[in-house]
């Protein structure tokens, strides 16, 4: 009786673990996809030969010097990266997790295909 609500305890923490990955991933799929725009953005910057462009601000344009648009966008590049890689942690340190809660819920009689401890890439 006492194994059946460890593996129901198991199987919610499990569950529970996969949103968070699920929602840690699309967070960081959505910063990459940020990362590439911005990517474009500091390339076209970095080559036109205008002094002016216009950034967006909401629902306006307001008009600025190219090297200040390119500073700033810079380091909103740097501060998307920095997100990237703290999301990239969050992900390995729950595929860690999901790993180890789906080897103690294995039988004990039954080879565990995912045994290395670096494997992260057995659940998710």
């Amino acid at each position: 009786m006492n194994k059946d609500k460890e593996m129901k305890d198991n199987s919610g923490a499990v569950n529970a673990y996969r949103q968070q990955l699920m929602f840690i991933t699309n967070q960081k799929q959505q910063m990459q996809f940020q990362s590439n725009i911005l990517d474009s953005t500091i390339k076209e910057l970095e080559t036109t030969k205008e002094k002016k462009v216009y950034k967006g601000t909401g629902n306006i344009f307001i008009s600025k010097n190219v090297e200040d648009v390119l500073k700033e966008t810079k380091e909103t590049k740097e501060t998307i990266a920095l997100r990237i890689k703290t999301l990239e942690k969050q992900e390995n340190e729950l595929v860690k997790k999901l790993n180890e809660l789906t080897r103690t819920g294995d039988k004990p009689g039954k080879k565990n295909i995912n045994s290395d401890e670096d494997d992260v890439e057995g659940v998710a």
